[in-house]
Formats: C-alpha cells, sequence, structure tokens
C-alpha cells in the first residue's frame, strides 16, 4: 500500500537530516579513510630546539617514515613551556592525523600537575598513535668532579648543605631531583635550564653540582668526555644502559620512565591513527632504530594504540602521585 505523499515527505526529510547529523566519518568505511590519508604534506612538530636531542629523535623519525607515507614530512621546532606551545598547537589543529606531536608522553603527563594552567588535558585531548622508545633520566655529574657514585654525591652534597645546586630543564628531571632530596635529606636548590646543554657551563665551572639528564644528551656528552653518568632513574635496569645502576639500587627507590610518542588531537578518526601506527610500528621494529634509540639512551618500544593510550592515562594518575610526594607546585 503506498503511503500518503505527506507521510512519505517526512520521512524522506528525516532521513536527510539524520545522513546530515552523522560525523563525516562514519560516511565512510575505514578502509576508505585509510586509503585518503595521507592528502597532503605531514608535519611533524619537535617540542625543542634544531639540534636538541629531541630533534634527533624527530627528524630521524621523521626520515624513515617519509617513504612509507609517499609524502614529505616537514620538521617544525615550537619550543617553550616544557613543550605545552608545541602540544597545544598539534592539539588544536586539524585532528586529520596532517600534524603529528613527536615528544615524551610522559612529560605530558607530568604537565598536568607543573602547570597551574595546561593548555591542553593529556587525559582528554591527545590521542597516543604510536610509541617510539622508553627511557630513562640519568644522574650526571662533571667529569672534572672526583664523585662516581650516587653515594659519593649525596655525601659532598650534604656537605654544602643549601649551597650545593643541580641542574634540571624537563618535568621528570625535576621530580627525579626532588625524590633524590626527599630520600636523603639532600638540600640542593634547583637550577632550571632551557636545554641540557646551557647547563654544561656552570657544570664545568663549578656552579652547578650535578644534574638530571634526559638519557638522549647525557649519552652525547658522556661520550664526548664532558659528563659522568652515575644511575638511572627507572625500576629497572635499561639495556640500552645496562652498565649504569638504578637510583633505587643506590638506596634511592624511584620508578621514573619517559617515553616518547607519535601524538596526534583526540578527534582523529580512527583509521588515521592505525594508519600512523602501523608506520611507527615498521620502523621502530628494525635493527637501525634499535641501534639508533640504544645510542641515545633508550630501549624502542613497540605497542598497540590501545597500549599505549592506557599508558599515557596511567602516567597522568601517576605523575599526579608523583608531584605529590616531591611536594612540587605548580608554576605559572
Amino acid at each position: 500500500m503506498r503511503l500518503p505523499s505527506s507521510i512519505s515527505r517526512r520521512t524522506l526529510l528525516k532521513s536527510s537530516l539524520g545522513v546530515a547529523a552523522m560525523p563525516a566519518a562514519s560516511l565512510f568505511p575505514a578502509p576508505a579513510l585509510a586509503q585518503q590519508y595521507p592528502s597532503q604534506d605531514l608535519h611533524f612538530v619537535c617540542a625543542f630546539p634544531g639540534g636538541s636531542s629531541s630533534d634527533l629523535i624527530v627528524r630521524f623519525v621523521a626520515e624513515k617514515i617519509r617513504p612509507l607515507a609517499g609524502r614529505t614530512i616537514l620538521v617544525e621546532n615550537k619550543f617553550g613551556a616544557a613543550g605545552n606551545v608545541a602540544a597545544e598547537y598539534v592539539m588544536r589543529s586539524k585532528p586529520d592525523g596532517h600534524t603529528i606531536f613527536v615528544h615524551a608522553a610522559s612529560a605530558m603527563a607530568a604537565n598536568m600537575y607543573l602547570f597551574k594552567k595546561p593548555p591542553i588535558d593529556a587525559a582528554k585531548d591527545i590521542a597516543v598513535a604510536a610509541t617510539l622508545h622508553r627511557q630513562p633520566f640519568v644522574m650526571a655529574v662533571d667529569t672534572g668532579r672526583p664523585w662516581k657514585t650516587v653515594a659519593d654525591v649525596t655525601a659532598a652534597m650534604k656537605e654544602k648543605g643549601d649551597k650545593a645546586t643541580y641542574a634540571t630543564y624537563a618535568s621528570t628531571a625535576t621530580v627525579m631531583g626532588e625524590l633524590y632530596k626527599q630520600k636523603t635529606g639532600v638540600k640542593a636548590v634547583e637550577v632550571i635550564f632551557r636545554v641540557g646543554a646551557d647547563s654544561l657551563n656552570d657544570m664545568k665551572s663549578g656552579a652547578i653540582d650535578y644534574g638530571m639528564y634526559d638519557p638522549v644528551f647525557a649519552t652525547s656528552q658522556a661520550r664526548e668526555g664532558r659528563l659522568r653518568m652515575l644511575a638511572v632513574s627507572t625500576g629497572q635496569r635499561m639495556s640500552a644502559l645496562a652498565e649504569l645502576p638504578t637510583m633505587t639500587e643506590a638506596g634511592i627507590p624511584m620508578d621514573l620512565m619517559g617515553w616518547f610518542a607519535a601524538m596526534v588531537p583526540a578527534a582523529t578518526p580512527r583509521p588515521v591513527v592505525d594508519q600512523i601506527n602501523a608506520w611507527f610500528r615498521q620502523i621502530i621494529a628494525t635493527d637501525e632504530a634499535k641501534a639508533f634509540f640504544n645510542k641515545l639512551g633508550g630501549d624502542p618500544w613497540v605497542a598497540s594504540v590501545d597500549e599505549a593510550q592506557a599508558r599515557l592515562l596511567q602516567d597522568v594518575k601517576d605523575w599526579g602521585d608523583y608531584a605529590r610526594i616531591a611536594k612540587i607546585e605548580p608554576q605559572g
């Protein structure tokens, strides 16, 4: 039986409106979205200046992924506010996978508690598309100093009292430094630098006693004979730095692990996120990538999208505890 024309029009209008209200991504099957992406050049955003340890990592993966993506990859260096400048830039960009933040996801979790008004909510605004590697932070001293162990530094710093100083330039370093002081009773004053390289002259002159550094910077400076690495912040030894004891082995319990990731806005379609994950998995699993990350003091880490996202959420929770334990007051 044929429906009256008025009902047919209403039904047709309702159906049309329903289709119009659907998210664009749902109108196309996942394979179609994956085939359409990427449709333009990719931008990999680095949160530190050119030539920095982070920049080395970003440019390495950009070079390897370029032939897989079949597109030019432009590296943009947007530094400031411990990664917040770059994070806000990427997470406010169009969520289409063409702008990717390659940075320490653990630092983004930490910034939730180290800043009074972080520009993004790491738990809600970030989709972790892929993992790159895991790394510890490293306690190090200038090679001109006589200290060979963490215990040596602790003894010397207790003698100096509140005249002792140490260098940091990242959130993980700040927490590592505060946990070390809390466990040992050392009264050293934190001196925050823009990047690790800026602290070297002060370390050499003795104005800074020790530093908490990322392993990329620390290992490169150790090879050049400028820094002596003493211990790592992770709960277990890293294969890339197997000769270094953990801070826990040195009698200062902690388990701080930094990890690099490829991150995009949370609204990025899952097929696009999966494609980014596939690119990174392919290159991170190679012997070349293992050698590269080991040389920089880290262990390569391949994880699924869901595993990576779960780790970010866990880090957001954990860093809240770290900040409270270290009694760190949010800045800015």
